[in-house]
């Protein structure tokens, strides 16, 4: 009897952490061939999303809106910001100006 007791406790465990939610406060978007991937993005209030940048190329992240900006960023340098508003942001690349994304955050 304990030995059946002790296994439902475990799958019972097992499948209450099967239905946690994933934490949704880490997003990457990488800045790849001139592009952000994905370039839009929908999140929850709380996120930290982070830019890294795979281009051989500087790119920068600045939001439209004046919220954040970013200095340049070389090959492998990443940016982070974290959202704690809903809203709709846009940012785009200083330096390369088609380069544009849009963030959802609700």
């Amino acid at each position: 009897m304990r030995k059946t007791s002790l296994l439902c406790l475990s799958l019972i465990a097992v499948s209450l952490a099967a239905v946690q939610p994933a934490r949704a406060d880490d997003s990457t978007i990488v800045m790849k061939n001139f592009d952000f991937a994905p370039m839009t993005l929908t999140a929850k209030a709380g996120t930290t999303v982070t830019w890294k940048n795979l281009d051989e190329e500087p790119h920068t992240v600045v939001s439209t809106d004046g919220l954040f900006r970013s200095g340049a960023l070389d090959e492998n340098d990443r940016f982070v910001f974290r959202f704690d508003k809903p809203g709709v942001y846009r940012f785009v690349c200083s330096i390369h100006p088609k380069m544009m994304g849009t963030i959802t955050i609700k």
